[in-house]
């Protein structure tokens, strides 16, 4: 089924149920925003690279945090849906913001749990590796979308992963990752380990015979 959305396009990829923090200050975003928030409806964030992309996230505004005399605003928002882009508005009629027409993709919950345990060992192991272990704690986590942004994913990556409609698809996209990235980041540890010992090295009196 297709809905029509007011569109604010960002480099940015939100997963839903992710919290979003946003400064408003033009003038077409401002209008978007208050109308939302008036009217207690949704706007698209279709992700934008060197143009706007085809997927994008329904946003609902959760708080209006702040309000300045320019009208300008601090917003948080909450990703609900993901969406592919049916068409595309420059401007709407009458209104000063973008929009179009989106249809919603599922979000099947078919991920095993010997998947998500691994997935979430691989993590573990990641964070410890990169001494992010004391701020995030990989054991609280309860889905994949928590971890999406905290593993060192690219926006392509990120972006790859939002048109995954199963879950069983996003735990093996993740898992993937991590079992590309610790290898690299375990050498890279070592490297830095090998050029602190050459240093220390350069300090020893050589013997005397």
């Amino acid at each position: 089924m297709e809905e029509f959305l007011p569109f604010f396009p960002l480099k940015l990829v939100a997963f839903p149920k992710e919290k979003v923090n946003l400064h408003i200050f033009e003038d077409r975003y401002k209008q978007l925003i208050a109308e939302c928030v008036a009217e207690d409806k949704c706007f698209g964030i279709p992700v934008f690279d060197t143009g706007v992309m085809e997927f994008g996230s329904e946003m609902r505004v959760e708080k209006v945090v702040k309000t300045y005399p320019s009208g300008e605003m601090d917003i948080t928002v909450r990703c609900e849906r993901v969406f592919e882009l049916i068409t595309f508005q420059e401007i709407v009629s009458g209104k000063l913001y973008s929009g179009g027409k989106v249809a919603f993709i599922d979000n099947i919950q078919d991920g095993d749990v010997v998947s998500w345990q691994r997935l979430k060992d691989l993590a573990s192991q990641f964070v410890e590796l990169i001494k992010m272990d004391h701020k995030l704690n990989v054991a609280d986590l309860t889905e994949e979308y928590e971890l999406a942004h905290k593993l060192g994913l690219s926006l392509e990556q990120e972006y790859d992963m939002l048109q995954m409609e199963n879950q069983s698809q996003r735990y093996n996209y993740l898992i993937n990752h991590m079992e590309r990235a610790i290898p690299f980041v375990r050498e890279m540890e070592r490297a830095k380990e090998r050029i602190q010992m050459n240093g220390h090295f350069q300090h020893i009196d050589p013997l005397k015979f």
